[in-house]
């Protein structure tokens, strides 16, 4: 389960890059009822959505050079030099070089061995977003890879991460937690790219909690987005959609299953 606290290797930050910020506000405000708060003059037009004050993402305007609009997952490093340091040893790359972000942190972008965008945040005042696994807030990731074995093995190299196998109807999910931690700590999973239709790419996929899927993916239509893949139940999991913005950024919503008793 994803939680504010952020031990090493876990998700502390999201953000969106998309190509009409307005746009982008007005979408996830009218389906998430996030409010748009500006970073300031200084932060290039980055900014944070938040939910009654509490930030659960950030966003910016980008270029056509930077670039398709996309969500980027950002993992808990105690030292993102080093972790920048270590990708480029295990065939990853640095697409964006460890930086300040005025104080608040160290940030950078980096690829997986396959070519997957994530990103590295190393706290400083800002330890993470406010929320997570609420409503409205960051709730799940899946990595779409063609290759289980390598991510699991590139991950835990760079971020300790530790692997797991769940059973479910017509065979297992790849589970990832940050190292040490208990089952309860998990907070994503590896899925083999050729398992999934709906996915013609490797990337991080957010999952947003939502109360209700289906109302949260008939609401992505009447805001310009699309429905990748309609509502539907995974056992254990809970009810899913996957959508995309009217920009193109891919994304997805669930309504986690109660835990078991």
């Amino acid at each position: 389960m994803l939680t504010t606290r952020f031990v090493n290797g876990a998700p502390n930050w999201i953000d969106v890059g998309t190509s009409d910020i307005d746009g982008a506000i007005h979408f996830y405000g009218g389906l998430f009822g996030w409010q748009f708060r500006s970073a300031g003059p200084e932060a290039g037009g980055y900014g944070f959505f938040q939910l009654d004050g509490r930030t659960v993402a950030g966003a910016m305007q980008i270029t056509g050079e930077q670039g398709p609009p996309s969500w980027t997952v950002y993992f808990h490093s105690p030292d993102a030099q080093a972790t920048a340091k270590a990708a480029e040893q295990a065939r990853g790359r640095v697409l964006v070089a460890p930086m300040d972000v005025m104080g608040q942190g160290h940030m950078a972008i980096l690829t997986d061995q396959q070519g997957v965008s994530f990103g590295i945040w190393q706290p400083g005042l800002t330890k993470g977003v406010d929320v997570m696994n609420e409503p409205g807030a960051l709730g799940w990731l899946e990595l779409y890879t063609p290759d289980i074995a390598s991510a699991a093995g590139y991950y835990n190299r760079l971020l300790g991460w530790e692997t797991s196998s769940t059973d479910v109807p017509g065979g297992f999910y790849t589970c990832v937690n940050p190292a040490g931690e208990d089952e309860d700590a998990m907070f994503g999973h590896l899925v083999p790219l050729a398992d999934d239709p709906s996915e013609d790419t490797a990337h991080w996929l957010p999952y947003f909690e939502v109360a209700d899927a289906d109302a949260a993916a008939d609401r992505a239509r009447e805001l310009g987005g699309t429905v990748r893949v309609e509502p539907v139940d995974l056992p254990d999991v809970g009810r899913i959609a996957k959508l995309t913005d009217p920009f193109g950024a891919r994304f997805a919503v669930i309504r986690s299953a109660a835990p078991r008793s």
